[in-house]
């Protein structure tokens, strides 16, 4: 392994707007695709560096990740520094991103899959099941078919190891992190697998390791169902402008017949037909914060008018939704089958498809519009056993873990599940909110954020912030 960790860099420019005006340069790091045969294939892990413009106060470097699985982070730099974190603890620190194994600029992966995501609602009945669970295979049996052993090694576990060589690549004894989302579980495995190399941890929107990844999926269901009705309130009080109803409980009307019509026969929108796999998980993309409330009702007015009968061009938020979920662009990276790769890699699935169609009929009293999705078998229950167990998280690392009580991405509870998996950490709550990403939206959590990584002091216990 010494070859790894003794590697010289390669800076270069980024050709990347955002990260050129931040003054980043990039690199290629080589890592091991399978770290149990280091003398084998390599790939190679992009990363961006903003340096630290206060050497003279430097306190080391600082990574990153944004989530996903399969979000590109190389540019998630200029987002930390810009919304996150204070300027003197901006200008402290070397800014590290990263796309991690198989993703973005790094070593790519291509199934040639004929959609752009793994997740889809299974429908209302058997028959669209049936259709969830040919997709799913279909998509499994691609990966498996053209990726061959690179299949099994894009993985968390793999990520946190590469992560490790970036550090020793870096000349750095130890590292600061940043994670949001999924980058919150990457992030509390590096503290299990190298907790020696970490030095300040902040996790946003935390993941339970003890439930990743088919009941983290699963939790999702009950904080998207009041999403949606904090949405369709707000729908109600524009009915002037969008026609959904004037009450919240009419709009979820409204909505679900929209569903139910697309179930019926997909609904035809430009050159694109709107099935009722794809309409669920447009809403469920849409109400994930109060700024995106616009975009989803002019997406579900479009739809709405289209199934109407009307002749309606999407607009371009609409359409670039439908473009990401239908039509994968040939010449760019595909974050789908990355996401696969990482899920169904990290931790095994329930293969019987039959044991999703029963936890989706169980859920359809309380869950009505996303039991279905949260429930819903993916191209895991195809894929090839994991090579590694999952990462069993329980240590003392310090981290400060932030999380809104109406995250209808990662539950709260997923955060209070981290909170007590590392006994070293503070849990910063922000309480009724629905929003994913607490540091950008509450200046009490970001003020904490900041102290921590000027000093490494955390909160003597656990604290509440409001937004704002």
């Amino acid at each position: 392994m010494e070859r790894f960790y003794q590697q010289r860099l390669d800076w270069r420019a980024c050709d990347d707007e955002a990260l050129d005006r931040a003054g980043a340069r990039c690199a290629d790091v080589t890592v091991p695709l399978n770290y149990g045969e280091p003398q084998g294939r390599t790939i190679t892990v992009a990363i961006s560096r903003v340096p630290a413009a206060d050497p003279a106060h430097r306190r080391g470097v600082l990574l990153s990740n944004p989530g996903g699985p399969g979000g590109s982070g190389l540019d998630l730099t200029v987002w930390l520094g810009d919304k996150v974190l204070a300027p003197d603890v901006r200008d402290s620190y070397d800014l590290i991103g990263m796309d991690p194994r198989g993703i973005g600029r790094s070593t790519p992966v291509s199934c040639g899959w004929p959609i752009g995501s793994p997740l889809q609602s299974a429908g209302p009945d058997l028959l669209s099941f049936g259709e969830s669970v040919a997709t799913a295979a279909d998509l499994a049996a691609r990966c498996i078919a053209t990726q061959g052993d690179q299949v099994s090694y894009i993985t968390t576990r793999n990520t946190a190891r590469d992560m490790d060589v970036i550090r020793a690549a870096l000349g750095e004894e130890r590292i600061n992190y940043f994670g949001l989302s999924y980058g919150t579980y990457l992030g509390s495995v590096f503290t299990q697998m190298f907790p020696e190399r970490v030095e300040r941890v902040v996790l946003d929107s935390a993941v339970d390791p003890e439930r990743y990844h088919v009941a983290m999926i699963q939790d999702m269901g009950a904080p998207n169902e009041a999403a949606f009705d904090a949405w369709a309130a707000w729908a109600a009080d524009r009915d002037d402008q969008y026609h959904f109803g004037t009450t919240g409980s009419a709009v979820r009307a409204t909505i679900t017949d929209l569903i139910g019509r697309s179930a019926r026969r997909p609904i035809r929108i430009g050159g694109d037909a709107v099935s009722v796999h794809v309409l669920p998980m447009l809403v469920f993309d849409g109400i994930v914060d109060a700024r995106k409330y616009p975009v989803l009702a002019d997406e579900l007015r479009q739809i709405t008018d289209a199934a109407n009968g009307l002749p309606v061009q999407p607009g371009k938020e609409l359409k670039r939704a439908l473009d990401d979920y239908l039509h994968p662009a040939p010449d760019a990276p595909e974050s789908g089958p990355a996401q696969a790769m990482i899920l169904c890699g990290d931790a095994p699935a329930p293969r019987d498809p039959s044991w999703y169609w029963r936890n989706i009929e169980a859920s359809r009293a309380t869950e009505p519009m996303f039991g279905a999705f949260a429930n819903n078998l993916t191209p895991c229950a195809f894929w090839l056993p994991p090579v590694e167990a999952p990462t069993a998280v329980h240590n003392s690392v310090p981290a400060l873990i932030l999380q809104a009580t109406g995250d209808p991405r990662t539950a709260y509870r997923d955060g209070v599940g981290l909170h007590r998996a590392m006994t070293g950490s503070r849990l910063i709550t922000m309480p009724d909110v629905v929003t994913h990403g607490v540091s950008p939206k509450s200046s009490c959590a970001r003020r904490i954020v900041d102290d921590y990584f000027r000093d490494g002091t955390l909160p003597g216990d656990d604290v509440t912030c409001p937004a704002g």
